[in-house]
C-alpha cells in the first residue's frame, strides 16, 4: 500500500547573523532582483534546519535538497561548511546544491573544496551573468561537473530553453535540474502555450529534469486549479521518471503555507499510479541527488 513520503528537492537555510555568509536575497535594504522587497520580510529571522523541519515534517517530509541560499558570500564554500555542520547536529539537510562561477579559471579547484568539505555536496547552481548559457568559459566550467558527479541546477526561464537544449546535448553525462517548472510569468492561456512550446524543446532530452517548485513567485493569488495546468503538462512532458516536487520554501510561504503547496501537488496528483507518485514525491529526488 502506497505510504506519502516527500523529500523536498529545494529549500533554503540561512543564519543572518553568520560570521562569513551573506545572504543577498534577504537583506532588509535590498530588493530580490525579480520579487521585490518582498523577501525583505524573510530576513527579519534566521530560519535553520530545525525551522524547517518543525514546518515542513508534518506534512511528510523526510528528506531535504539544500539549494544555495548565501548568494553574495566571499567564499561559497563556507555554506556547504554550515550546512554539513547542521547534519552533524541533527542529521539535516541530507544534501547540498552550492555555488560555483563556472566562468572562473578556479571553478575545478572550489569543487573540490566544496566536495572536502562534505560528502553531501551534490550539485552546482550557478546563477552567473549575462548570456552566460552561451558563455564558452561557462560551458567549459560545466564540462566539469560530470566528472564529478555532480548535478546542475539550472534556473533557467522557459524563453531560453533552446540554449538549455543546447548544454543538455554538449553534456549528455551530467543531469540538469531546471529550477521552478521554468519560470512561468504569466497565467493568460497564450502565454501558458508559449511556456508549453519552450519547455518542449528539452523535455525529450534524458538528462534534462523538470523540478516542479515556484509556482508561486508569479501567481501570488494562486489555486490548485491555477497551478494545475502547468503541474500536469510539466509531468506529460517529461513523464514521471524526470519530473520532481519542491517547495522553495521559505520563499514561496509568502503566499502559503506549506501544507497547501503539498495538498495543491496531491490532488493534482491523485489519479496517478502509486509508483508514479512515489517518483514524483520522493524516488526520482532520492536517486538523483544520491540519498
Amino acid at each position: 500500500m502506497y505510504q506519502f513520503r516527500f523529500v523536498d528537492a529545494h529549500f533554503h537555510l540561512y543564519d543572518m547573523g553568520h560570521r562569513t555568509l551573506y545572504y543577498g536575497h534577504w537583506q532588509p535594504d535590498q530588493d530580490h532582483p525579480v520579487l521585490g522587497s518582498q523577501t525583505r520580510r524573510l530576513g527579519q529571522r534566521n530560519y535553520l534546519a530545525s525551522d524547517f523541519i518543525q514546518e515542513a515534517k508534518s506534512h511528510g517530509m523526510v528528506k531535504g535538497v539544500h539549494v544555495q541560499a548565501a548568494i553574495g558570500s566571499k567564499d561559497p564554500v563556507d555554506e556547504t561548511i554550515w550546512l554539513e555542520q547542521s547534519h552533524q547536529e541533527i542529521g539535516f539537510p541530507n544534501a547540498y546544491v552550492g555555488h560555483v562561477d563556472l566562468r572562473q579559471s578556479d571553478a575545478e579547484e572550489v569543487i573540490n573544496d566544496h566536495l572536502k568539505a562534505s560528502p553531501r555536496f551534490r550539485g552546482v547552481r550557478d546563477f552567473s551573468y549575462g548570456n552566460y548559457l552561451e558563455s564558452i568559459d561557462f560551458r567549459n566550467g560545466f564540462g566539469l561537473l560530470s566528472k564529478y558527479g555532480l548535478v546542475s541546477s539550472l534556473s533557467v526561464a522557459c524563453e531560453e530553453m533552446n540554449k538549455v537544449a543546447e548544454i543538455a546535448t554538449l553534456f549528455p553525462d551530467t543531469i540538469i535540474v531546471l529550477d521552478h517548472t521554468g519560470l512561468p510569468q504569466e497565467r493568460t492561456k497564450e502565454y501558458f502555450e508559449f511556456w508549453k512550446r519552450n519547455m518542449s524543446l528539452v523535455s525529450d532530452l534524458e538528462n534534462v529534469v523538470c523540478k516542479i517548485s515556484g509556482l508561486g513567485m508569479a501567481d501570488h493569488h494562486w489555486s490548485t486549479d491555477r497551478i494545475r495546468p502547468f503541474v500536469e503538462t510539466a509531468i506529460d512532458l517529461f513523464g514521471t521518471s524526470r519530473a520532481l516536487f519542491a517547495t522553495n520554501w521559505p520563499i514561496d510561504s509568502l503566499w502559503s503555507s506549506y501544507g497547501t503547496v503539498i495538498d495543491a501537488y496531491r490532488d493534482i496528483t491523485k489519479s496517478l499510479s502509486s509508483d508514479e507518485k512515489e517518483r514524483l514525491f520522493s524516488g526520482n529526488t532520492e536517486r538523483i541527488y544520491r540519498i
